[in-house]
């Protein structure tokens, strides 16, 4: 579960905040120097017009922004649930990440600046993010906006009860859903069980199998019932 340290004004961390490293290659492993000096960065956005889900993550851990990638460390299971659950037609490696956009997926983080541990983050950033990225959902409009992780929504979408799944209201035009977080140290969910619960997502969205790139909405047909 998250912990939350207080309030802190969000003023400060504009410098932090634009701090991007390069991406490293796949062969390459951070080294405790690069995991130091990757505190504070932050990594692009995947992100475009005409999205059928983004993705939000909570925030970038510093393995990840030092290999300049989202969910970049080995042990998270974000690359390998997608693909279970028929977001996409095969597995992604965190380098590939790119390629998320010809399956009409994106990814975004309620907070841009890496830490440690979700725990470093304060209320009053998480209640910034999230009006950062009601900002981002009113530019680009996905269809489905999931956030990853049940602890930092409640936070700051100042939704103290809400539960996993497909959330009551909408961000204009985008519907809402709260999913697991995807890290390895989240023993709550196993692999299956996070597959399961990202294709309750891509069930409603009722979408085709996965057999190409571009994912076309498709209806399903009227009941007699």
């Amino acid at each position: 579960m998250l912990q939350f340290s207080g309030d802190a004004p969000a003023s400060g961390l504009l410098f932090i905040m634009s701090r991007v490293l390069t991406p490293k290659s796949r062969e390459e492993r951070p080294s405790r120097a690069d995991l130091i000096a990757a505190k504070g960065v932050t990594i692009p956005d995947i992100i475009g017009s005409h999205l059928q889900v983004l993705f939000c993550g909570i925030n970038p851990g510093l393995y990840s922004a030092a290999m300049g990638h989202h969910f970049a460390r080995p042990g998270n299971r974000f690359w390998p649930t997608l693909h279970r659950a028929g977001f996409t037609d095969r597995r992604l490696t965190p380098a590939e990440e790119r390629t998320l956009l010809d399956f009409q997926c994106g990814i975004t983080n309620l907070v841009s600046r890496s830490t440690a541990t979700a725990a470093e983050l304060t209320v009053a950033e998480l209640s910034d993010g999230r009006r950062r990225l009601t900002a981002k959902l009113r530019r680009y409009a996905p269809r489905y906006l999931a956030v990853l992780g049940i602890d930092a929504y409640r936070t700051a979408f100042a939704r103290p009860k809400a539960i996993f799944g497909k959330q009551p209201e909408r961000v204009g035009d985008t519907i809402v859903w709260v999913l697991p977080n995807p890290s390895g140290i989240n023993a709550h969910y196993q692999p299956a069980d996070l597959a399961r619960l990202f294709r309750l997502l891509r069930d409603e969205m009722i979408l085709p199998t996965v057999g190409s790139k571009v994912i076309r909405r498709v209806h399903a047909p009227k009941s007699n019932h």
